[in-house]
């Protein structure tokens, strides 16, 4: 294969994750890197061997020789930045949620299809190899007809009203916070697991904290629990800190899950439960190389990851053997791995959530608010 490059639009978090998954791949350089500001920009470059910074995009997105660019901004520029990119000729993988309107998500998505440009929304969840292996379970028959699924995505790190991050102004992250940033992920996993589409849903939002202190610096995600009480400004919130939603897949299934980011301990708690008419499976992020399998009239098991004893398709996202953990960073290289791929050879397979999934992704979150403001069912 070629060598690739490709470049970093944003410098936070993510940054960091999908600078280390890239070069995991062995073939793609990562040439450029920008930020709001051209400090932050090459500080980061500098800091992770980048050879380029800037703080203006659209430098990046002119360079002919690029192949590739990851937008990894706050929600709000997903829009435009991906659509430069997208106009520039540039295939594009962006952080999800894909847009902050399912408007702007089907531009993007039309736009990538004529220009016939590799697109991909960061859905790396999916891509634990025991969660494949359900994904082939069902598709083998194993679970029979699915009936319900219920699950969490909860975590921590918003519990006090001192907790901060862009997320929570809705001007930056858009109008759902818990429920675009971490609920979009189990309702995407649960429709890929299943091979069913959310069909209606009936949602309740809580925002527990209706002021925050927002720091007078910039914090990272997930940082930030270490700042002095003069180190604040206290701000207005709209956005949720917790959801509950119930679900229709399909014409027959059911079912429930929650999402919070004031769950006291629950650091990056990603749950869900499938329950079919032939047996049901769960798994946990948090013990990310377990799948559970229960049945009625045999003994359950507890099956640890090892790609030999895996579904043949689902040990394709395992790279180490048995005994060997594969966690959160390795599902961002099993996405890119095949993102990449497609970029090299146009024929080669999609097997990673594209704009399109992205763009179900915004009608769902939208029903969910629509949802919760009406207080009633609504259709999808």
């Amino acid at each position: 294969m070629r060598r690739l490059k490709t470049a970093l639009i944003g410098t936070g978090f993510m940054g960091k994750v999908h600078t280390d998954a890239i070069r995991r791949l062995g073939y793609v350089d990562i040439v450029a890197v920008a930020a709001s500001t051209i400090g932050e920009a090459q500080a980061f470059a500098d800091s992770h061997g980048i050879p380029t910074a800037t703080d203006d995009a659209s430098t990046i997105f002119a360079d002919p020789s690029l192949d590739a660019v990851h937008i990894l901004t706050p929600n709000a520029l997903h829009f435009p930045m991906a659509k430069a990119a997208l106009l520039a000729g540039k295939n594009v993988i962006c952080e999800k949620p894909l847009t902050v309107t399912s408007a702007e998500a089907a531009e993007l998505l039309e736009i990538a299809e004529n220009k016939k440009l590799a697109h991909c929304v960061e859905h790396n969840l999916r891509c634990y190899p025991v969660v494949q292996h359900i994904r082939r379970m069902r598709e083998n028959g194993d679970l029979g007809d699915i009936l319900i699924v219920q699950g969490t995505y909860s975590q921590d790190w918003l519990l006090y009203d001192t907790d901060w991050n862009w997320r929570v102004e809705a001007s930056a992250n858009g109008a759902l916070r818990a429920m675009g940033d971490v609920g979009s992920h189990w309702m995407d996993t649960i429709q890929h697991l299943t091979g069913l589409p959310i069909t209606a849903v009936c949602a309740d939002l809580q925002t527990f904290h209706k002021t925050r202190k927002r720091p007078k610096g910039s914090v990272e995600t997930f940082s930030g629990k270490t700042l002095q009480p003069t180190d604040y400004t206290s701000v207005p919130v709209t956005t949720e800190d917790f959801g509950a939603v119930l679900v229709h897949l399909g014409d027959r299934a059911r079912g429930a899950f929650t999402v919070s980011q004031m769950s006291a301990g629950r650091k990056n708690n990603f749950a869900f439960e499938i329950f079919g008419s032939k047996c049901g499976v769960a798994w946990s992020q948090e013990r990310p190389d377990e799948l559970w399998i229960g049945h009625r009239n045999t003994p359950n098991q507890v099956i640890i990851k090892d790609p030999s004893l895996l579904d043949p398709r689902a040990a394709a996202y395992a790279d180490l053997p048995g005994g060997h953990g594969e966690g959160y960073d390795d599902t961002h290289k099993q996405v890119f791995k095949r993102f990449y791929a497609r970029v090299a050879d146009p024929s080669a397979p999609v097997d990673y959530p594209t704009f399109a999934d992205g763009l179900l992704g915004m009608r769902l979150l939208e029903k969910v608010l629509e949802s919760a403001t009406s207080r009633s069912w609504v259709n999808v």
